[in-house]
């Protein structure tokens, strides 16, 4: 859910920082393994060869899940989603109203942290959720706050929708996937930049004006239909006028009060929480391969992360059966533990691999994290890199 946003970075070099890589984070000598950078994009020779193994639109392994259980924990229902919104709703007012009351003295910074957070970070998984259409049963509720959602953490709605069923259909599959977060070499001043939304906000803002102007990129090309692109410029001109009325009413004003509460400023300073929650899903994980086990991580979270983040610390469980609601995760985690990986016990232990893994695949972007499934799990066929 982070990364097609990121890619205007991609060009920075992969050698920086590249001192801090620790040898014992090394099989080998990096010096006699050189750097090969894959072709992320979806219009290069990765993607042309990804269809050529095999591997896109592919046959992914499923656990098995009894159907009469599976198709209970799919029913979708309002409730669990409306009380969560409210308690949403009711949040934002009262981080945004005590900011606003205190502003502009000091005691208006730690709600202007709550809000941010709630903003630019719990608005990615009710994006998430209500573009599966899964978080409610009533249609237009799902589509009221997903497009809500989209323009906090801005995210066109039409381009995103496209860009997570492909994320789904080719899950970490190089060439095909627009939503790799992290890709190798990883380049550690891009990750870092992220946690500011920094790469994300300014590709989001050049494709909105690219959409104003009636034209997709070629990579958006290859995952959106011909009948959805004029929603794609027309959403884009709507929020264009939307910023630009939040920008001139700060200026009539006189007060930055209007763009630190809608616009990409909080966006951007509230960034931080969903890139720590988005980038446990796949970092440094298998690339190419047909097992969500392999490739995606579930981590225990507390009940305060678990609402803000939607249940998405369930990650293979969402991957594997994405039409289960948020709600139901915990319940088919259950149901599928026994033949996935052991779940992190925290969001500290998800890093204490991953970021020793992104800092060796700096230097061996061929190297990816095991995941080893439980005696008497059945394997799926599937390379790695």
């Amino acid at each position: 859910m982070l990364a097609g946003n990121a890619a205007i970075c991609e060009t920075w070099l992969p050698e920086l920082l590249g001192g801090f890589t620790s040898p014992q984070l090394r099989h080998e000598d990096p010096m006699t393994q050189p750097i090969t950078a894959r072709d992320y994009s979806l219009v290069g020779q990765d993607g042309k060869r990804a269809v050529a193994k095999g591997l896109a639109s592919a046959q992914w392994y499923a656990c098995p899940v009894p159907r009469k259980r599976l198709k209970e924990l799919m029913q979708r229902r309002d409730g669990p989603a409306v009380r969560d919104t409210g308690l949403w709703i009711a949040s934002f007012a009262a981080a945004g109203g005590l900011a606003y009351y205190f502003w502009p003295s000091w005691f208006a910074l730690p709600f202007f942290i709550a809000y941010g957070v709630l903003y630019g970070s719990s608005s990615d998984s009710r994006w998430h959720e209500c573009g599966h259409r899964t978080a409610f049963k009533t249609g237009w509720m799902n589509d009221v706050i997903y497009n809500i959602a989209c323009f906090m953490i801005m995210r066109e709605p039409t381009v995103w929708r496209w860009s997570h069923t492909r994320h789904h259909t080719d899950t970490i599959i190089v060439g095909r996937d627009p939503e790799i977060a992290v890709m190798r070499p990883t380049v550690i001043l891009k990750v870092i930049s992220m946690f500011f939304a920094v790469p994300q906000t300014l590709a989001a803002i050049k494709s909105m004006v690219r959409h104003c102007a009636g034209r997709l990129s070629d990579e958006e090309a290859t995952f959106i239909p011909e009948s959805e692109r004029s929603k794609v410029y027309l959403t884009a001109r709507i929020w264009l006028v939307i910023h630009l009325a939040v920008i001139a009413f700060a200026l009539q004003i006189g007060s930055v009060l209007p763009v630190l509460l809608a616009g990409p400023l909080p966006t951007m300073y509230g960034a931080w929480l969903h890139v720590t929650t988005g980038l446990t899903q796949h970092a440094g994980l298998a690339e190419d391969v047909l097992d969500h086990r392999l490739n995606s991580r579930t981590v225990y979270m507390n009940p305060v992360m678990r609402f803000l983040y939607w249940n998405m610390n369930y990650h293979i469980e969402h991957h594997m059966f994405p039409m289960v609601p948020y709600h139901a995760l915990p319940q088919l985690h259950e149901e599928m533990k026994h033949y996935c990986p052991p779940p992190y016990l925290s969001l500290f232990a998800a890093y204490r691999e991953i970021i020793p893994a992104l800092i060796r695949q700096m230097r061996e972007p061929g190297w990816h994290i095991p995941r080893e499934l439980p005696p008497g799990a059945p394997a799926f066929a599937a390379g790695a890199r």
